[in-house]
């Protein structure tokens, strides 16, 4: 796969092992400016450990990683002290949130460009506040993450990945906790930040949120890419039997 001018994230032929498993197994994969590509597999197909080393939060054992120029290579992971122009350049949302409980929306969405990228206290309020205003949670920026509904809490992650304004966007099961309507909400906040010239890399479950807001699937299998391109191509007349496994499942869970 050859990556296009405007390509953001490219991970080349990523292996890790653990043990004796092999959970990634030689991928590749691209996501360009103003794309939403999503990353889809039945459990343990390897999804979250491409997006965790693709911000060098995994250490990986072959293969490499680029991220608008940031190269990241097989070892240990950095120290976080070599890893600031990474962080400029992508945020991650993680499937739980991961708000600091201690911490307001509003602070949760500050911390890092204060303390991680030496912005001022003033500069980084006032993004923080368009952000959460923009994402439609302003008026709960003096709530604690417990008092925070599922989906208020995945926009005040967003936010905060957001306030240093990284090109890429990585989110992790994104849809797992929300209801049919709160996912084409958030679907459309992917569209528009697409529509920024971000590019976002999403993995999720759910076929028919793919189908509805992603540009490009790609499928894993045992640590492989086994599929990928178009979604209404890959979703509807699968080829490869992880993709109609997947898509199986599914309709099982909904019966």
């Amino acid at each position: 796969m050859s990556a296009g001018r405007n390509a953001l994230l490219e991970v080349r032929n990523l292996r890790l092992v653990r043990g004796d498993r092999r959970v990634l197994d030689g991928v590749d994969l691209t996501v360009d400016r103003g794309e939403v590509c999503v990353l889809m597999g039945l459990s343990g197909s390897g999804k979250t450990t491409v997006l965790r080393a693709a911000v060098a939060l995994e250490a990986f054992d072959g293969g490499r990683i680029g991220v608008e120029g940031f190269e990241l290579r097989p070892g240990p992971v950095p120290p976080e002290s070599r890893l600031k122009e990474l962080r400029r350049r992508a945020g991650m949302v993680f499937q739980a949130h991961a708000l600091f409980e201690h911490l307001t929306a509003l602070a949760n969405t500050t911390l890092a460009p204060v303390y991680a990228h030496g912005r001022t206290a003033e500069e980084a309020r006032a993004r923080s506040v368009d952000l959460l205003e923009s994402l439609g949670v302003g008026h709960r920026a003096s709530a604690y993450p417990r008092e925070l509904s599922g989906g208020e809490a995945q926009r005040v992650a967003i936010a905060r990945a957001l306030a240093v304004d990284p090109p890429l966007l990585l989110m992790d099961e994104p849809t797992a906790s929300l209801d049919p309507a709160r996912r084409g909400a958030l679907g459309e906040v992917l569209r528009s930040l697409a529509g920024e010239g971000r590019g976002l890399l999403v993995t999720t479950h759910d076929a028919e949120f793919a189908r509805r807001f992603a540009d490009r699937v790609v499928v894993l299998a045992a640590g492989r890419v086994a599929e990928e391109g178009d979604p209404s191509s890959v979703l509807t007349n699968p080829q490869h039997a992880a993709t109609k496994e997947l898509l199986e499942e599914k309709l099982s869970v909904r019966s």
